[in-house]
């Protein structure tokens, strides 16, 4: 700021003693050159106009705290300015804890200022400048959540396990085929013929790729019969995606503790439309990111439909034309997911992804074939396809840990997610390990979060960086199991285990909205909101201190890499990953296991 350029500022505290924004707000403006007088609380209205007309200053900037009586108070302090000639070349501005800028305007004040504003935003004020605190959330440069890991062993019994089982599991893959592989397959060559415009061979592939679907998308595209709960969008909702940019609102700066983090939501309300709206909204309040959501019935069907599709309940139909048209939704710099972890269409979903643009996908053998009911021998030759696929396409994957979610341990659990990362990076991928964050159904019966729980999810992570030097991603989301129906309980619990797994080092967290888990209807654009601002405000309140867990926390953690170990070892001595599976030796019927039944017998001899 040069001498011509330097401003003369009144800045008057307008309460009985509350100064303390007053006082920052006069040391950041005299740090950027401007000559400040700050008046002491409690002086009457007649005591700041007469030293005002002593000053004839550029701006007097009058701050308010106390909300009681302060319409008046700033309407009179405003016609007195007026009626002593100030106005004539003075601004005048108002801010604190009680201003809005609709009640600061109404007063006739040039500018008003309330809780969630920066010193450096009144100080651009100030200096004539546009604040310059657009997509502070959302610079130019992705995450990535992959970056300095080497995935080496930091134990090597584990590792040797691990490495043992995963090299049998990609052998015995390569020898077989599913429906699944054939679809995606003939996805690509489908989308190349159409990007080539050779309709002959694009129709003919089709044909092809029709033949191996099923039930209700079977008669989709045999008969054009409209799959149950589905209808296309309508024109002028599609118009509305295709015409919406990608930038997001102006960050938050209630959000500011969530520019460092990624944070990342889910979506899948069944509407690409309030999908879109959704996304920008997070991103808007600082999220770094989004995760698809497709309906239950996708992973339960052989094939996958076309089109841009609205479905009525829980889930975003997974098309090509879908996903595309909700990237137009996404921020340039920020991360977006498309799960294919489960299911008979996990190697066609990579391919979308990959399609579409996504930056991320999800893969898990275990989960998908233990808690999601699709047969082990299917899921385990598609989900290795889709380690390979994922690996052509350079797209990182979480590995999911949800069958927890059903009972099964957590000693049994990181087992297959280690093994199913393993056979990841032989196959030269970038696996991310996604240890479910919760009250999860064994934690509850053997005890381990009767005290709190901290303990036990921060072993989790003990455990893990004690195993594999690999990201760590917990989800998904943070705090299943543990949330309510109240709203603010729900917000509170999500937050506490978000700055939880951040504070231990964990590259990301993905949560869901306060009311995600038990709405009886569309997720609230409220909910959603709730939910970050709860982690931004846990944030603020640790800083750089960390949740401390107590001794018991580094007991369970070596207790669960104990038991970790000795589920490889019986996964090893049986010699077979599949059958494994299907004995319970990664998840159990006691445990709450059961394989999956979708997708039984058509696992084929590769030709």
């Amino acid at each position: 700021m040069t001498a011509d350029n330097s401003q003369k500022i009144l800045i008057v505290p307008l309460d009985p003693v509350h100064d303390v924004g007053a006082k920052l707000i006069a040391r950041t403006l005299r740090e950027r050159g401007h000559s400040v007088t700050l008046l002491q609380p409690d002086l009457s209205v007649e005591e700041v106009i007469s030293r005002a007309r002593q000053l004839l200053p550029d701006f007097i900037m009058v701050s308010r705290t106390i909300s009681y009586d302060t319409p008046e108070l700033l309407a009179k302090f405003a016609d007195m300015c007026d009626a002593a000639g100030l106005r004539s070349h003075a601004k005048l501005v108002v801010g604190g804890m009680s201003i809005r800028k609709e009640m600061a305007q109404e007063l006739g004040y040039d500018a008003g200022f309330g809780p969630q504003t920066t010193l450096e935003e009144v100080a651009d004020y100030v200096d004539g400048k546009a604040h310059t605190s657009h997509e502070a959330s959302h610079g130019g440069t992705k995450p990535d959540l992959t970056r300095g890991y080497k995935y080496d062993f930091v134990d090597a019994e584990i590792g040797e396990l691990c490495v043992g089982i995963a090299r049998r599991l990609i052998d015995w893959a390569s020898q077989r085929t599913s429906p699944g592989i054939e679809r995606a397959h003939l996805r690509m060559k489908l989308e190349e013929a159409r990007l080539s415009g050779d309709v002959a061979l694009a129709n003919e592939l089709r044909g092809r790729y029709s033949a191996l679907t099923g039930g209700d998308v079977r008669k989709w595209y045999e008969s054009g019969q409209p799959i149950p709960h589905t209808r296309p969008l309508a024109p002028y909702e599609a118009a509305a995606l295709e015409n919406m940019d990608n930038g997001v609102p102006v960050s938050l700066v209630s959000q500011k503790p969530l520019e460092p983090v990624n944070v990342i939501v889910q979506y899948g309300t069944g509407c690409p439309v309030m999908d879109a709206y959704h996304i920008r909204l997070s991103l808007g309040w600082g999220a770094k990111g989004a995760v698809h959501f497709d309906p239950s019935w996708g992973a339960r069907t052989e094939g996958l439909a076309e089109g841009t599709l609205s479905h009525q309940h829980d889930g975003t139909v997974l098309t090509l034309e879908n996903l595309r048209l909700l990237k137009r939704a996404i921020h340039p710099a920020a991360l977006w997911q498309v799960r294919a972890h489960r299911g008979l269409n996990t190697p066609e979903t990579v391919v979308l992804a990959h399609l579409a643009g996504a930056d991320l996908t999800k893969i898990n053998i275990v989960y998908g074939s233990l808690g999601a009911g699709t047969d082990p021998a299917r899921l385990a030759v598609d989900g290795v396809e889709c380690l390979r696929l994922a690996a052509s396409f350079g797209l990182p994957y979480d590995v999911v840990t949800n069958e927890e979610l059903c009972g099964v341990p957590a000693r049994k659990a990181f087992a297959g997610m280690l093994v199913v990362a393993t056979a990841g990076v032989l196959l030269g991928g970038r696996p991310i390990l996604q240890p479910l964050f919760a009250d999860s159904p064994e934690a509850m019966v053997s005890g381990f979060t009767q005290d709190n729980l901290v303990d036990f999810n921060a072993a989790k992570m003990i455990a893990l960086k004690s195993i594999m030097n690999a990201p760590i991603w917990p989800g998904a989301p943070v705090g299943f199991m543990t949330q309510t129906q109240d709203r603010c309980q729900s917000s509170t619990m999500t937050a506490l285990h978000a700055a939880l797994a951040l504070g231990l080092g964990a590259e990301a967290v993905t949560i869901a909205s306060s009311d995600e888990a038990y709405a009886g209807g569309p997720i609230s654009a409220q909910a959603r909101v709730d939910t970050l601002k709860s982690v931004a405000a846990s944030l603020k309140f640790f800083g750089s201190t960390r949740i401390a867990p107590t001794a018991r926390a580094e007991k369970m953690a070596a207790d669960l890499k104990k038991g970790i170990k000795e589920t490889l070892e019986r996964v090893y001595e049986r010699g077979d990953f599949v059958a494994a599976l299907y004995e319970g030796l990664l998840g159990d019927r006691e445990d709450g296991a059961y394989p999956g039944r979708a997708g039984r017998d058509t696992v084929t001899a590769r030709q």
